[in-house]
Parts: C-alpha cells; sequence; structure tokens
C-alpha cells in the first residue's frame, strides 16, 4: 500500500493480460502513461472494487444493466465523468469520459479493495509489442527500464484470452467501442438496441 501511496507503479493480473497502473493521481497517472509511452489523448481505465466506488460518474439504465449482468467481469463501461472526478490521462480530454472495470480476477480485486480506491490500469506490454502474459515478461519489461521502480506481482502465466469488451454508455444509446471475451451476442440479451461501432 506505501508503494501506492507514494505515486508508485504496479504491474499485475488480471482476468485477461498483466497490467501496468497505480493511484487515480496525476502524477501517478502521468508517471504510468510515461512507461508506457502513451499520450493523454488515450487514457488508462481504471478498476474499482464495486460500481459505488464510482458513483459519482453517470450511470445510465444501460450502464447499469451491463454492470449487473457481467460485473466483475471483462467489460469495461465508459462513463460521463461531468464534475472531473478524475484527472487528464483517465479522463478523456474531448469527451469527459472515464473507462471503468471491476476485475474478477483474485489478486487484484483483493488489491484494490484493500487499496480502498480506483487503481488505473493499461495493458502492460511495450509501444506495438504484445501484452504480457506471465510475471516472467512483467520482470523482463520491469528490468528494461532504466531507474524507474514498478513493484511487479507474479501469479505466473495468464491463460490466452481476448481482451476486454469496451462499452461506451456515456451516451444515449450504448455502443462497443472494442469487441472482446464478452460477446456483442451476450451483451444483447442484456441492451437489445447496442449498437456496434463501424470499422475504421
Amino acid at each position: 500500500m506505501r508503494h501506492l501511496a507514494g505515486g508508485g507503479v504496479i504491474a499485475y493480473p488480471t482476468e485477461t493480460v498483466y497490467g501496468l497502473g497505480g493511484a487515480a493521481t496525476p502524477e501517478a497517472v502521468a508517471r504510468v502513461l510515461r512507461l508506457k509511452v502513451r499520450e493523454p489523448d488515450k487514457p488508462l481505465l481504471v478498476l474499482v472494487a464495486a460500481r459505488s466506488a464510482v458513483a459519482g460518474l453517470v450511470w445510465t439504465p444501460a450502464a447499469e444493466a451491463l454492470a449487473d449482468a457481467f460485473w466483475p467481469g471483462a467489460l469495461t463501461l465508459v462513463l460521463a465523468d461531468p464534475d472531473g472526478i478524475f484527472p487528464r490521462g483517465v479522463r478523456h480530454e474531448r469527451t469527459g469520459a472515464v473507462g471503468v472495470r471491476v476485475s474478477p480476477h483474485p489478486w487484484i480485486a483483493r488489491l484494490v479493495e484493500a487499496w480502498g480506491g480506483p487503481i488505473t490500469s493499461t495493458s502492460l506490454n511495450e509501444p506495438g509489442g504484445p501484452p504480457a502474459r506471465s510475471g516472467s515478461d512483467a520482470l523482463a519489461f520491469a528490468e528494461r527500464l532504466d531507474g524507474e521502480e514498478i513493484l511487479v506481482i507474479d501469479t505466473g502465466t495468464l491463460p490466452p484470452s481476448k481482451p476486454s469488451t469496451m462499452v461506451d454508455c456515456s451516451g444515449t444509446v450504448p455502443v462497443v467501442l472494442r469487441a472482446g471475451s464478452v460477446p456483442v451476442e451476450r451483451l444483447r440479451c442484456v441492451i437489445p438496441e447496442i449498437h456496434e461501432r463501424p470499422p475504421a
């Protein structure tokens, strides 16, 4: 906990791949973005213990229904943050929205609950490279950094998995931004009118 409280960065397992993150503070967010070589216009998402941890975000009926059906699980919901609860790098500068997930992985779920607040998350990988799927991959990433301490939580190798499905619930109609572990067909069992974003 001291590492997180001091703005430190951690590498940890999730239900999909190893993630990189820290406290949802401006300083820690900036540090993760720098290590990830990621621009602030591609924000980090946050992992939370429960919906109540981000009650200040705008929970549409669709978002509530999807969270009830699929959390904990590999479903990231993008919610409006009109009051600016989260800092730049988590809150999207253009849309003012934040990606949120409750992870079912037992280790990170316990850590988030013990921390008592959101922990930022992005896949742990080199720019353009494959995501880390093992503690060894995460340690190799940390060893390549010059002078930056990362606390690596090594729980072994994760099974193959698609990324989390991402659904934008910040508007009037939910839109699938990224198809992933939760199939769109299952989402439509809960929200029949859900849209899919056209391929780029």
